[in-house]
């Protein structure tokens, strides 16, 4: 599709009834194939191959209340008791990571109060430790392995 920030992996595209999908490892089936959805894909591979974070963990277009509506958290980690870990949003590569896009992640916690966050459309990519203590976000330099979370 296009190049992006993220390591190359070994995609599995095909087309039907004229339109491209992707298979998502996770969802295990093929998906409508979006700019946003190339990203996801990257990033979810990036995750369990690059940073070792297991797949049986992780599960993509989970549904939550928010204020009387459903909304869906692009992907999210658990933990093995089965409690949110980190809240995952991706954006197309051509979507900019603004105030918005962490307003929309922030609400996303207000339900799932978990210790991390992440964002990327690609390109930029943020992760976060929430500091429930003092109320803020703290960027981390890095996306961190599986094994360094808490």
């Amino acid at each position: 599709m296009f190049h992006i920030n993220l390591p190359p992996y070994e995609t599995n595209i095909i087309e039907q009834e004229g339109k491209k999908q992707i298979f998502d490892i996770l969802r295990r089936r093929f998906v409508k194939l979006t700019p946003e959805e190339w990203v996801r894909q990257h990033f979810v591979h990036f995750l369990i191959d690059q940073k070792n974070y297991p797949a049986a963990l992780m599960a993509n277009e989970i549904s939550l209340e928010l204020n009387g509506m459903w909304r869906r958290c692009d992907s999210v980690l658990f933990r093995k008791d089965t409690s949110p870990q980190m809240i995952m949003e991706y954006k197309a590569p051509n979507v900019k990571i603004t105030d918005q896009v962490f307003t929309q992640i922030s609400a996303y916690n207000q339900v799932l109060r978990v210790p991390y966050l992440l964002v990327s459309n690609g390109f930029s990519h943020y992760f976060c430790e929430m500091d429930y203590k003092n109320n803020k976000a703290v960027f981390l330099p890095d996306i961190p392995l599986y094994s360094e979370l808490q």
